[in-house]
Order: structure tokens, then C-alpha cells, then sequence
């Protein structure tokens, strides 16, 4: 690629304000609708799926995009977010129920901050996992960590 964005500026949060917006995150993944100050009105969104990507501009656009893609509410298990020079990383697991069976899916959120809210993130998905898949990932392989 030679199209780089070389315009970070530094805006470090501190670990408070980060695990804040991260929770806000976390709760938007949840409940399917986001907490007021999570996004920037004119947050751009950069979703990539193990075969696809999507793009989102408007926090109206990100949150139907969520609700139209995870129309199950669900629950993060476990998630863990870094301060970054811009803003903050999120990696977190996902699982809901849908047609009766349990669904699953790891993700990460790298997000820039402006005024406090989430104005840009880049979202990468493992896509979800059914329980077939699931299934067989856990008959063939024997994670160190959950």
C-alpha cells in the first residue's frame, strides 16, 4: 500500500479514560446500541470479514451495521484494551444464540479518539463460528489460554 495516513497526532488517553471507552464499546456490542459519547457523529468505520469489507461513515451507519450483521444480542465474555499514540486497541471475544445453537467470534478494534469518542476504527473479525466450527477447532487444537 502505498496510500498511508501519516497524520497521527499524538492524543494518548490514560488507561481510565481508555478501559472508559472500552466499556462503552463493550456494552455497544452487547445491547446493539451505542452509549452516548462512544462514537463521533462522523466516525468512519473499516470492518474487514475473513472474505470481505465493509465501510461505514456516520455513527447511524456503524450501528446498522452492527445491527443488521449481529441481529442476536450476545456477550464479551473476556476482552482486554491497549492505549495506542491515537487512541485505543480492543480485542474481544463474542458469543450469542441464534436458531438455538451458541455462536462465536474474536475480534479486534483499533480506534482512533477525537474530543473523547471514537472517530475512527478499523474492526477485524474472525468471522463467526458455529458450533460445527467450534466443534472441530476444539477436537484439533489445544489452546494455551482461553
Amino acid at each position: 500500500m502505498t496510500d498511508i495516513d501519516t497524520r497521527v497526532e499524538s492524543r494518548a488517553l490514560d488507561s481510565r479514560q481508555a478501559g472508559r471507552l472500552a466499556a462503552l464499546f463493550v456494552e455497544f456490542v452487547c445491547t446493539g446500541t451505542a452509549p452516548e459519547g462512544l462514537f463521533t457523529e462522523d466516525v468512519f468505520c473499516d470492518l474487514s470479514l475473513p472474505q470481505w469489507r465493509i465501510q461505514t461513515k456516520g455513527r447511524d451507519q456503524l450501528v446498522a451495521l452492527r445491527t443488521t450483521s449481529h441481529p442476536c444480542l450476545g456477550t464479551v465474555p473476556r476482552h482486554r484494551v491497549d492505549v495506542t499514540d491515537s487512541g485505543l486497541v480492543v480485542e474481544f471475544e463474542e458469543r450469542w444464540q441464534d436458531g438455538g445453537e451458541s455462536w462465536y467470534c474474536r475480534e479486534l478494534l483499533r480506534a482512533d479518539v477525537r474530543d473523547g469518542a471514537m472517530s475512527e476504527v478499523s474492526i477485524y473479525c474472525t468471522g463467526d463460528w458455529s458450533p460445527a466450527v467450534q466443534g472441530s477447532h476444539a477436537r484439533e487444537v489445544t489452546l494455551l489460554r482461553p
